[in-house]
């Protein structure tokens, strides 16, 4: 048959040869897709959640949800001419603002950041940072300013997790505050970010994004195998995901096994191209576990709501069901459901801190959540001595802390 071929021998020893090795290719800077040979196909596990109170009480996390509306009132006031403003500045603007009750109210939970005052103009409320607040916000911009090629790396490190190293705007924009960026990054992009970033058209009329890639880029995981020893750049290469168990989670024998030949499976780095990966392979599955990793790294607090990262498929490759990938493995991330909301943590960075860099600003950030966490005491300070009004006979107490808002926004 074909092995009585007069060549024979020659086609024996080819064969031979190729199962005993890897694919033979030629030198690639970016080594194509089809290279990374997989040995098991997509195995669907169910993966039960189990509650860990460590993730869940991470404040620099939870609190966000309360943080990221202050900052943006904080940051209106700040830029004020004079450093304060009238509550009909804002009054309107909860909704662009992310507040999700009345601005005026707002204000007035956090005494320990905003101080209410009777304004120069106007019959109404008037608003201006504490001492502590501003010094804070000082603090801040000075992290802008010194770690502002940080912050660009972080940002580019985004772009080049997209195919075509492009992003529409309105997504970065919807990243923002998980990647620390100023909003004069995105405000005027040409004006405060280097020459290899560049304003571009996309579909859909839709203003991007991009950048040049002018040198290999290594992603968070690679750089830790290099440092073990364990990496040296071959395609192919296996890298294992640290694993992080939470107390009390207990997998099934056939779910073990499967996490066991995940790890050996080819690690391709979030920089690379996926366009020809069967999307129903292991080597498929342990991209987009190693996309989500990266963009993980890459954030504040290491943790995003995990809606906001849907929003990246079209543009990092990710399959329709990426949610999934968190589920599937719960040694690598954690989902936690408070605040009515389900936020994806990377367990690595709360349980291994040399093996992630921290953000530039996640210390000051820190500084912001202390700072919110005495207002609560200056709240119950007033409660308990509460203003006496005598009018008469009638002795009324005030709490000045729960007037309507209506009373300051109908004088508007």
């Amino acid at each position: 048959m074909l092995f009585n071929h007069p060549n024979s021998r020659n086609l024996k020893k080819l064969l031979f040869f190729s199962s005993q090795s890897s694919i033979f290719f030629p030198s690639y800077k970016c080594p194509p897709a089809y290279i990374y040979t997989q040995k098991h196909s997509y195995v669907d596990v169910y993966m039960k959640w189990k509650k860990d109170s460590y993730y869940d009480s991470i404040e620099s996390i939870h609190k966000s949800i309360e943080l990221k509306p202050l900052i943006s009132l904080k940051n209106c006031i700040a830029t004020a001419p004079d450093g304060c403003i009238p509550i009909s500045d804002v009054s309107k603007r909860g909704l662009e603002l992310g507040i999700p009750i009345k601005v005026a109210r707002f204000l007035r939970l956090y005494p320990s950041v905003f101080e209410e005052f009777t304004g120069p103009k106007y019959d109404l409320p008037w608003f201006r940072l504490t001492p502590e607040a501003a010094a804070l916000h000082r603090e801040e911009r000075a992290v802008y300013r010194d770690c502002k090629l940080d912050l660009q790396a972080r940002l580019k490190k985004l772009i080049l997790m997209s195919g075509e190293n492009r992003l529409p705007m309105k997504i970065i924009q919807g990243l923002q505050w998980y990647l620390g960026l100023p909003d004069e990054f995105l405000r005027d992009p040409e004006g405060n970010l280097d020459g290899s970033f560049r304003i571009v058209g996309m579909e859909d009329g839709l203003k991007g994004l991009a950048v040049e890639r002018d040198e290999r880029v290594l992603s968070v995981m690679q750089k830790n195998a290099v440092k073990k020893g364990g990496y040296s750049g071959v395609p192919m290469e296996a890298i294992a995901f640290p694993f992080f168990p939470s107390k009390g989670l207990r997998l099934k024998r056939k779910i073990s096994d499967w996490l066991d030949e995940f790890q050996k499976v080819s690690y391709v780095s979030p920089y690379e191209n996926c366009s020809d990966f069967n999307p129903d392979s292991d080597v498929a599955e342990k991209r987009v576990v190693g996309v989500l990793h990266e963009l993980l790294c890459l954030f504040v607090d290491h943790a995003a709501e995990r809606k906001k990262l849907l929003f990246l498929r079209k543009y990092l490759g990710l399959p329709q069901k990426v949610h999934k990938a968190f589920e599937r493995h719960p040694y690598v991330f954690y989902l936690s459901l408070r605040n009515k909301t389900c936020t994806a943590i990377l367990k690595e960075a709360y349980c291994d801190k040399s093996a992630i860099e921290v953000h530039p600003l996640s210390k000051v950030r820190k500084k912001y959540i202390n700072l919110m966490k005495e207002s609560g005491v200056i709240l119950r300070n007033r409660r308990l001595n509460n203003r006496t009004i005598d009018h008469g006979n009638v002795i009324t107490k005030l709490d000045l802390d729960c007037v309507d808002d209506d009373m300051a926004e109908d004088s508007l």
